[in-house]
């Protein structure tokens, strides 16, 4: 038995040592359905497991001020336009993204130190939110909300050296966070349940460098 247990750990941390740690850093263009595009920026890291396949987890950051178009129609349509440039100001809205996934990757060779990739991801869609309420729409105020998340790309690598990739990567990344909040009309008394839907679904533009070690 003794024997048995030696060689499945022999095995297993032979394993480990055949897989390659890896550490990525993208940067670039997302363009959600919530809001404008902008700049993202993201860590990756993982194993490789051999030259063609390799898992991972990531977590990346965007970061937007906006006034979100949708709710100022929904305000607009309820309350009436009179109040079309308030309704703006309420719905001002101040959003950091941070999707936390996994992720499988597998690549082949197209040329002499080229390889292209696909990529599938799932996790988590984090969203912290500074907006203004309606009933006080001079002040900001906080609220979290969360979502299931997945994405899927493809790109073309290239080796600069042995321990090191620089790439270019095209996916689309698909989430819906949401949270729903009543609010009353102090003039005329009438309440209306709203939910605040963030539309995070979207194409990434990145381009990275890969470290192994």
């Amino acid at each position: 038995m003794k024997k048995l247990f030696l060689l499945l750990f022999l095995s297993v941390s032979g394993l480990m040592v055949a897989q390659d740690n890896f550490g990525t850093v993208k940067f670039g263009m997302y363009n959600p359905s919530a809001s404008d595009a902008g700049f993202i920026i993201g860590y990756e890291g993982g194993w490789y497991i051999d030259d063609n396949f390799m898992v991972g987890w990531s977590a990346d950051w965007f970061h937007k001020n906006y006034v979100d178009a949708r709710l100022v129609k929904e305000y607009n349509d309820f309350y009436g336009n009179i109040h079309s440039k308030l309704n703006e100001l309420r719905a001002k809205t101040n959003l950091h993204s941070v999707p936390l996934m996994g992720s499988v990757t597998g690549n082949w060779s197209i040329g002499h130190r080229a390889r292209a990739f696909v990529t599938g991801s799932a996790g988590l869609n984090v969203l912290l939110i500074f907006y203004r309420s309606y009933e006080n729409p001079d002040n900001d105020e906080f609220q979290g909300a969360v979502d299931f998340a997945w994405r899927v790309g493809s790109g073309i690598l290239y080796e600069l050296g042995d321990r090191s990739d620089a790439f270019v990567e095209l996916s689309y990344h698909h989430s819906e966070p949401s949270w729903e909040y009543e609010v009353k009309d102090s003039s005329t008394g009438r309440r209306k349940t709203f939910e605040r839907l963030f539309d995070m679904s979207g194409v990434m533009l990145r381009a990275g460098f890969r470290f192994f070690f």
